[in-house]
């Protein structure tokens, strides 16, 4: 069994592997992509649904690659990780998603605290982030219970996916939602969005617990 330090430490760096991978590739794709929203937005779907499997591949003997508040809670609730220890998690998600966008600035010779003004708000963009999360943590479950050594291919593509057929561009996870209101660029969201992204990140992943229990009731072995 990793240390807890190895776990937690595994957790921040995936997370911030993974933000400067969600902002780096939106700054590349909207500086390439000549004005092209579609062809933009194409681009930073496929390096984010490309890092977050290989991310996953790489530290989920380690922490079980979480990289997600709402993932950390989920398996919390389903008793499946200690609060204390998800509590820790998160924390680390949080710095690691912060510092991976600073990375992406550096990167990018581009000013290192930014605060987003792109407006991400809305009916739609609430339910449609509330059925990211539980798309994503119902892939999680189904897979962790039917078909364990594709969970990193499946979230990859949930991802990848949800992109496109969610409003909100399926940001579904409070820690990528903290770090991108820090990044005025094209995966930027104003700060005024965030705790409703957050809050309804937090009941979707819920309602796939409850969701989860009831249609998978053993748990993966």
């Amino acid at each position: 069994m990793p240390t807890l330090a190895r776990r937690v430490f595994s957790e921040a760096l995936g997370t911030a592997f993974l933000l400067a991978a969600v902002v780096g590739s939106g700054i590349m794709a909207q500086r390439l992509a000549g004005g092209n929203l579609a062809l933009a937005l194409l681009c930073n779907t496929l390096a984010t649904g490309a890092m977050l499997a290989v991310l996953i591949l790489i530290f989920a003997s380690t922490s079980g690659a979480h990289f997600n508040p709402a993932v950390s809670l989920a398996f919390a609730l389903r008793g499946e990780i200690a609060w204390p220890i998800a509590g820790v998690y998160v924390v680390a998600q949080v710095i690691g998603a912060i510092v991976g966008v600073w990375l992406a600035h550096l990167m990018f010779d581009l000013p290192l605290w930014q605060v987003a003004t792109t407006m991400r708000t809305g009916q739609g963009q609430w339910i449609a982030e509330f059925i990211a999360a539980f798309g994503l943590l119902v892939t999680i479950f189904g897979c962790l219970r039917g078909a364990p050594g594709a969970v990193a291919y499946a979230v990859g593509l949930y991802i990848t996916a949800a992109y496109w057929f969610t409003a909100s561009t399926s940001f579904a996870n409070p820690a990528v939602t903290i770090a991108r209101s820090l990044s005025d660029t094209f995966a930027g969201i104003a700060p005024a969005g965030v705790l409703a992204f957050i809050a309804a990140q937090v009941f979707g992943s819920v309602a796939a617990v409850v969701m989860a229990r009831w249609l998978w009731p053993e748990k993966p072995k």
